[in-house]
């Protein structure tokens, strides 16, 4: 049997790169996202290549797709002949590493394990840097190894790591296929679904089974393709691995589970580190279908292919570590200046999931697609009441991203496909976006949240011309815009029995929280109007607005606070929505509003934060950040982010960030790994809004 399997495909992967060396030492020291986080990003990229630990030690149980969907990642170590896991639980891989540490940055996970005399650091680096959307579209993650010696002995150590073929198939029932290449000086191996349906399925809880899985080993002493008892087995009784590749295929990836496996003879290892690196890298070809046109992921617009991709990977791969490592000092640094150590680990933890909860695509023109996948809530694509939390991050960070969610919806609406006067809650089904189908779709105006998505709309429009200091992007929706305007202008003040973007608890008549954004929204038009210069349609809706916002008060006041909805005494809410009166300059409401709101929130905060209204213990993890944002002095922020920092330490729901948890049990509702904890960014927003005077 010939050694290895060399595909056609290897022609494509051309170039050279040596083996990567890695610093031995971290430049920068940044505080660990949370003393326990709920679950811990290890390959995040998009809403199909993205991957966590669930538990407490990475050597507890397996990696996790971010839907509780076992994506295994198997990390095994030899030193001195004794075999030890410091990832999965290979039942052939040895006795767990001792977990000593874990450091959460924005951009990298930092595992540090230590057994046998030996101290090994994993690094799981995925450099989602905001201001480079090359870096943000290649989907690579990076393992950075580190050994050294603890005791000031040598040891003579070997590294291993596998990938399961469950990475790239919906279920394991599912047939796979795979083949290996070689990119200069590193063995890649590849995996794939074998009837590879590019964009054939769509829905909620899906795993990608399309594209292909790439395992590029730059500097191995062995790589395999071969089932995950053969490999482990093998490396753990001797350090080798099998000398041919397993040629049995397709098959499904649960018989006898085929794993890509890289093995690192690192030989004798000293008080100084050695180090490794392996890198991850999935090409789904075609990335999402748009108005059904297929369309290529950002990074592969031109043309860009695989081999380019790992190419470029390996051969930037010091220069991106030493970026990201600055990124993420220099940004948990502000966010810790903001709103403390508690406000900085939920802002970190919360990163890598707001932005891999989408897919950065271009069109065929390149206008850029930066579209959410409604995470466990139901799939939507570009749903914008999923936009509006997630926006301050992309505002404060790269305002195009959020152009990119905009453009998309805004494009839709003016289309003749778009025949009502609100706008559109959706694109469609994750990964097509092929037109609304929440609600009545593009057919009724059932279950629609027109009051809701004009009012987000127009938000997030006045907040990008601020963010880029002029309204340019505006003037070209215009007719649309006005359209929305108008509908607000009949239907905002006293809203109809409609859903909000908190629709999990049901249609409600005269919304005093729905009202406040619909005026803001107003207000933002009138802003918009005035910054192009067309005065007399600002003068007419800054009038509106502020007569609008004097009726609110008027409608929604109940004593100590103001009320759920203006029919109903003795209720309430988060008035969530009116941050944006705040950082967009509005001023339509009196302060005494906010004021009268924050006195109530601290006085009716349980266990874990603070309700979303009286109807139920649970809330929303973004909003309650917002409402906390409402605040004129640190010490009642601190007071609302205290609660949440405790739920993100002790809540007993082990999953990728949940927006919609009991603020009494800590549980998780509903929800997980959305990007709308993209919100929780609000507070840099507003800090650095601030400081340029906008």
């Amino acid at each position: 049997m010939h050694r290895k399997i060399i595909t056609t495909a290897a022609a494509v992967l051309l170039g050279t790169t040596a083996a990567l060396s890695v610093s031995a030492r971290e430049t920068y020291a940044v505080p660990a996202a949370a003393d326990r986080p709920p679950a811990v990003p290890l390959v995040t990229h998009d809403p199909y290549f993205s991957v966590w630990s669930f538990r407490d030690k990475l050597t507890d149980d397996w990696s996790r797709h971010w839907t509780g969907s076992v994506n295994a990642l198997c990390g095994l170590a030899r030193i001195d002949g004794k075999p030890y896991r410091w990832s999965g639980n290979a039942p052939q891989g040895g006795p767990a590493m001792a977990q000593t540490g874990l450091e959460v940055t924005p951009t990298r996970s930092v595992y540090t394990f230590e057994a046998g005399g030996v101290r090994l650091k994993v690094t799981f680096l995925s450099p989602l840097l905001p201001d480079d959307l090359e870096m943000v579209s290649r989907p690579v993650t990076y393992l950075f190894f580190e050994a050294a010696a603890t005791d000031g002995k040598e040891h003579d150590v070997a590294l291993y790591a596998d990938m399961t073929a469950e990475w790239v198939v919906n279920t394991p029932s599912q047939p796979v296929t795979w083949s290996r290449l070689r990119l200069g000086g590193a063995d890649v191996l590849k995996v794939g679904s074998a009837e590879q349906n590019v964009l054939g399925s769509v829905g909620d809880d899906r795993r990608i089974d399309w594209g292909w899985l790439y395992l590029a080993a730059p500097g191995a002493s062995a790589t395999a393709l071969a089932s995950d008892a053969t490999a482990r087995g093998g490396f753990a009784k001797d350090g080798t691995l099998p000398a041919d590749d397993d040629l049995r295929m397709p098959r499904p990836a649960r018989d006898s589970w085929p794993v890509a496996a890289a093995a690192f003879a690192l030989g004798k290892v000293g008080a100084r580190p050695v180090g490794r690196t392996l890198v991850l890298a999935y090409d789904d070809e075609f990335a999402l279908e748009y108005f059904h046109r297929p369309v290529r992921a950002y990074w592969r617009r031109g043309a860009a292919d695989a081999g380019d991709l790992l190419a470029g990977a390996l051969k930037d791969a010091d220069g991106v570590r030493r970026r990201s490592e600055a990124f993420d000092a220099s940004l948990t640094k502000e966010l810790e200046a903001v709103g403390g150590a508690d406000y900085a680990r939920l802002a970190v933890l919360s990163y890598r999931q707001a932005i891999s909860a989408h897919k950065l695509a271009a069109d065929i023109d390149g206008t850029l697609l930066f579209l959410s996948k409604e995470n466990f809530s139901n799939g939507c694509i570009g749903t914008v009441d999923i936009t509006y939390p997630s926006a301050p991050l992309f505002l404060a960070l790269n305002p195009a991203l959020l152009k990119g969610m905009l453009t998309p919806i805004l494009d839709y609406a003016g289309s003749p496909r778009w025949k009502f006067p609100f706008a559109p809650h959706d694109l469609g089904t994750y990964p097509k976006a092929n037109g609304q189908v929440y609600g009545g779709g593009e057919r009724t105006e059932e279950n629609q949240m027109p009051v809701e998505e004009c009012g987000n709309m127009l938000i997030l429009m006045a907040a990008v011309a601020k963010a880029e200091g002029n309204a340019e992007y505006s003037r070209k929706y215009w007719p649309t815009l006005t359209k929305w305007a108008e509908y607000l202008k009949e239907k905002g003040l006293d809203p109809e029995n409609q859903l909000c973007t908190d629709d999990f608890a049901g249609h409600l008549a005269h919304n005093a929280n729905l009202s406040l954004k619909a005026i803001v929204a107003l207000g933002s038009y009138a802003q918009l109007c005035d910054t192009l210069g067309r005065k007399p349609e600002a003068q007419q809706y800054r009038k509106l607005s502020e007569q609008m916002a004097k009726d609110w008060v008027k409608m929604a006041a109940d004593g100590d606070h103001y009320k759920l909805a203006f029919d109903r005494p003795g209720t309430w809410s988060q008035k969530y929505n009116l941050v944006w009166d705040d950082l967009l300059n509005l001023n339509l409401f009196p302060d005494a509003v906010k004021r009268t709101e924050v006195a109530f929130y601290l006085k009716n905060q349980n266990q874990y934060g603070l309700p979303l209204d009286n109807r139920a213990d649970y809330t929303k993890l973004d909003w309650i950040v917002w409402s906390a944002t409402l605040t004129e002095n640190r010490a009642d922020f601190d007071a609302l982010l205290k609660p949440v920092a405790k739920w993100l330490d002790e809540g007993p729901s082990r999953v990728p960030l949940t927006d919609w948890y009991d603020t009494k049990t800590g549980k998780q509702v509903g929800f997980q790994a959305r990007s709308v904890v993209g919100g929780i960014y609000l507070p840099l927003l507003k800090a650095r809004w601030e400081k340029k005077g906008r």
